[in-house]
């Protein structure tokens, strides 16, 4: 399997999962800005994945599997072993979904307008507001489970890939200690640790 990312983004969920399934694969960085996007072997990355973002999973086959909530499922049913995600067809899977659905559309999409220098102050205002709320909800869970599920999940390497973007934006924590507490124990895993070093996120 390949997986296509640029490092930092929201494909570092989907790298994280690989890093945690154990299973073989390589990397590919896509430079998203050139127009064309094209890949560090000078491919066009529309002809990998005709959205034109990441993430993308190249799989053995030769199919192509885009979006991360997706391309996650898709890794943590390779190892069910591995216990990334409940098993298909069990109310914890669904439960899984919610999770992922809540942090695509609520965490993920809600930093969409702090990214554009260009977005007014009010606007920017109302989208850090709106995150705080939905970190409320967050704060709740996380402060009666170490995790969203109870052990560790693709749910959670997708919402530290998320949080982990407070950072650039100079967005503080400390009014969410439990969110605090879960960055600090998903960066402790070697996986993940691994991943964000194979993405220049941190030095040796």
């Amino acid at each position: 399997m390949k997986l296509f990312y640029s490092a930092g983004s929201c494909s570092l969920s989907p790298h994280i999962a690989l890093a945690e399934s154990g299973l073989a694969f390589e990397l590919e960085a896509v430079n998203l800005r050139v127009s064309p996007h094209t890949t560090a072997s000078g491919v066009e990355y529309a002809s990998v994945n005709p959205k034109g973002y990441v993430p993308a999973l190249l799989l053995d086959s030769g199919d192509v599997l885009s979006e991360g909530v997706a391309i996650v499922q898709y890794i943590a049913d390779q190892v069910p072993d591995k216990h990334l995600a409940p098993a298909n067809g069990t109310f914890e899977r669904y439960r899984l979904q919610e999770w992922l659905n809540f942090i695509a559309t609520e965490i993920h999409k809600g930093f969409g307008p702090l990214w554009n220098p260009a977005t007014p102050e009010a606007l920017r205002a109302a989208a850090l507001k709106r995150l705080e709320s939905r970190f409320d909800v967050l704060q709740s869970t996380l402060s009666a489970s170490n995790y969203l599920l109870g052990g560790f999940s693709v749910a959670d390497g997708y919402l530290f890939t998320c949080l982990n973007w407070t950072s650039f934006h100079n967005v503080s924590l400390d009014r969410w200690p439990a969110l605090q507490a879960f960055m600090t124990r998903v960066g402790a895993r070697p996986a993940v640790q691994a991943a964000m070093k194979a993405e220049g996120l941190f030095g040796d």
